[in-house]
């Protein structure tokens, strides 16, 4: 089974270049060559790759792993690592998309056996509760998480560590999460989360791009009381060595199927939304997250033409040509300088003209608030709905201060 995980690093090295950026890179990975820093910044190391951190920890122990196919150190997989190194690891734990991450976005992944050492995968997408059932959490005394997370509110991976989280707490076991930067961390946007619109795709109240690691992320919910009951898991992190928030983290794996690059990982904030509405936002073409279009949005000379294919089998438009805007050519700096953008998603609500109809209710759970489509639908522009949601902003700078591992 691991034979694909070190093809899968070599290609997604490919995959995901940052030559659009002008800023300097400062992943161990393909760094932008069109301007040289005056000085090399050391590479980062994951806290997965800070092994004598760690695996002293899980010496005699039973150990689940929370991981996909970003799970990776070096050219090995985690959970290569710890059975090499004597780690008795008894469950694999997978999120959406499932384990090797080849499932679309919302598709339930059976849960099956890793054929190559025998160990049990678990998946918690599509499950009820989305955690593990008793049986399975009296079977582990420790819980690893090693899993890249792209820093939004509505990427499911944060979710269902917080729900292992709140098992780990009643069951008193321990967690210990080896962290990973956040591609989008140089920056905190959005509305933060009104609970009445809680969900797979939303449980916290942050805002949609909350700036912080899994790790400072987890020490928050402990520390906010967040759990259920407002009990606390027993939390361990183990940091990111050479990371700040404004470093440019290159992705060495695609996180999921449909964000193959980092364009589409720093446009996903401003275009998620279109999931929510009738228009395409590149599922089922190459390039997912980095265009939007519909069959009657017209007066734009680009197109294209969702197909079926792996991670996205039935994309919205299958077989239809949309008409819309390509911003795979944007450069990376400007991207993130926009920060969360709405103004994608008005052009094409104000293309389309069908007032009200251009939604869905699933919208209100991807922006997380009511307000924001009532104010589109009066006419409001991307700036004016921005200003309404920055005191939330501030509010949640100052809230999230005191779990920050990393330097703003």
């Amino acid at each position: 089974m691991y034979k694909f995980i070190a093809g899968l690093v070599t290609a997604a090295v490919t995959l995901l270049p940052a030559v659009k950026s002008h800023a300097a890179t400062t992943a161990g990975t393909v760094a932008d060559t069109t301007e040289q820093p005056q000085k090399a910044q050391k590479a980062v190391v994951t806290g997965a790759e800070r092994t004598s951190a760690y695996l002293k920890l899980l010496k005699g122990k039973r150990v689940a792993l929370f991981s996909n196919q970003t799970g990776v150190v070096g050219d090995k997989h985690v959970l290569d690592v710890l059975l090499d190194n004597g780690v008795n690891v008894v469950t694999i734990f997978s999120p959406e998309h499932g384990f090797r991450g080849k499932a679309d976005a919302g598709e339930k992944v059976s849960s099956s056996v890793d054929e190559k050492t025998g160990v049990a995968i678990y998946s918690l997408y599509g499950v009820k509760g989305g955690a593990p059932d008793d049986a399975t959490m009296e079977k582990f005394d420790v819980l690893v998480s090693d899993i890249q997370d792209v820093g939004l509110r509505f990427y499911t991976y944060y979710v269902t560590m917080v729900r292992l989280m709140d098992r780990c707490a009643e069951f008193g076991k321990q967690m210990i999460v080896l962290d990973r930067p956040n591609p989008n961390g140089m920056y905190v946007d959005g509305p933060t989360l009104d609970m009445k619109f809680k969900s797979g795709v939303g449980s916290l109240p942050i805002p949609v791009v909350h700036g912080m690691t899994l790790g400072e992320l987890a020490l928050m919910v402990n520390g906010e009381g967040w759990l259920k009951n407002r009990r606390k898991c027993r939390l361990k992190v183990v940091t990111c060595q050479n990371y700040t928030h404004q470093t440019r983290y290159t992705l060495p794996v695609a996180p999921s199927p449909n964000l193959p690059n980092m364009t589409s990982i720093y446009l996903y904030p401003s275009l998620c939304y279109f999931e929510a509405t009738d228009v395409s936002l590149g599922r089922g073409t190459d390039k997912p997250f980095q265009q939007y279009g519909h069959p009657d949005m017209k007066g734009f000379a680009y197109t294209f033409t969702p197909e079926s294919r792996e991670g996205a089998k039935t994309p919205p438009q299958l077989g239809n040509t949309c008409y819309g805007r390509d911003l795979s050519s944007m450069c990376d700096d400007d991207i993130i300088a926009r920060q969360l953008d709405l103004t994608y998603l008005i052009e094409a609500y104000r293309s389309l003209a069908i007032g009200d109809n251009f939604f869905t209710p699933f919208f209100e759970k991807l922006i997380g608030v009511d307000w924001v489509r009532t104010m589109i639908e009066a006419g409001n522009s991307a700036d004016e709905i921005r200003q309404r949601w920055a005191p939330d902003v501030e509010r949640f700078k100052k809230q999230r201060k005191p779990y920050l591992l990393y330097k703003e």
